[in-house]
Formats: C-alpha cells, structure tokens, sequence
C-alpha cells in the first residue's frame, strides 16, 4: 500500500513564473498569463489543456500557479484549479485562504470549473473566480465535466464568491480544440 502523496509542477513552470513578472494589472492580463500555461502544459506534454492561478485580489501579485497534471500524475483530481489552490493554501499554511478586506483572493481559471472544482471553491477561502473557456467548449473536445448545478454561478456568488466568465474565452477555447485535434488524451 503507498503512503505517501505529492504532486509536483513540472520544471518549466519554474522558468515561465520567473520570465512574467508582476504584479498583475487587470482581468485580462492574469487571464493570459493563466492561458499561456494551459497551452505550454500541452506543448510540454506534462498535461492536459488547463491552467489556473491564485492572485491576491488587490495588489495582483502572484501566490500560486496550476496546470493539469493528470495523464502525467496518473491522478484524476490534479486539475489546475485543484493544483493551484492547494499551493496557495500550503503558502498560506492554512486550509481555507483568509478573505479580509485588506486581504483577498482571486481564482483564474483557463476554463469554467468541473463539477469537482466547482466543489472545492467554497471551501478554499477565494473570494472570486474568473474563468476564460466555457464548460462546453470543454465538451466539445471531449471532456467529461460531471455534473453541475445549472445556476452554479448564483450559487458562488450566494457564498460571497464573485464569478466572472468568458474572459478571453476565444483564446482559451483555441488551446482546448487544439489539444483535441492533437489527438490528446481525454479523460
């Protein structure tokens, strides 16, 4: 039986992070940012077509970046939002990120969250999710979402989570088709 757990960026993030300074000034900017690590992580061939990050709301600066590592992990929960907020919560020590006033945080997503993602928002401690590519274009490729409550996004913003979607939603859904005319695994 194994008892041990990990997931690990791969090594080219490390170099990406330090190349893309910041802070971050807009919607649009973190958005590209997240994109781009969708569409390196399928040209790396260390996953899926997914990327995200956690930025603190308001200074922009950069707390923690995910891609989707499941064919390369061989685990079905390492999606890039799962990645991501895990990381910012081990910077953070803690479970759940703080949500003050003078202290907040974003979720940037290269895709509207799966239903297991869209789980794990609430409980993250994010005080808004920003997401670029649509469920559907998700599907189109062939991925399998789950299922989702219809109004999810009212649900969100009935626990205090702002949602914000379709933020560069052509560029996002470009690297998702591209992904699946690559012939990329679709899990």
């Amino acid at each position: 039986m194994e008892c041990v757990f990990s997931i690990e960026l791969p090594q080219w993030t490390k170099e990406y992070i330090r190349q893309n300074g910041e802070p971050f000034s807009d919607l649009e900017e973190k958005m590209r940012f997240v994109i781009e690590l969708s569409r390196r992580n399928v040209q790396e061939k260390t996953g899926g077509p997914f990327g995200a990050a956690v930025f603190e709301q308001n200074s922009g600066r950069l707390v923690s970046i995910g891609v989707n590592l499941v064919t390369s992990s061989g685990f079905s929960a390492a999606h890039a939002e799962i990645v991501a907020l895990s990381l910012a919560q081990k910077a953070f020590s803690c479970g759940r990120l703080p949500n003050r006033q003078d202290c907040s945080f974003e979720l940037f997503s290269s895709c509207q969250p799966c239903a297991m993602c869209l789980g794990a928002i609430p409980w993250s401690g994010v005080a808004s999710v920003v997401c670029a590519a649509r469920d559907q274009d998700a599907r189109a490729v062939g991925f399998d979402e789950g299922h989702k409550p219809r109004r999810w996004r009212e649900g969100l913003r009935q626990r205090g989570i702002q949602v914000a979607v379709d933020v560069l939603r052509k560029q996002a859904a470009a690297v998702l088709n591209s992904y699946g005319q690559q012939g990329g695994q679709i899990y």
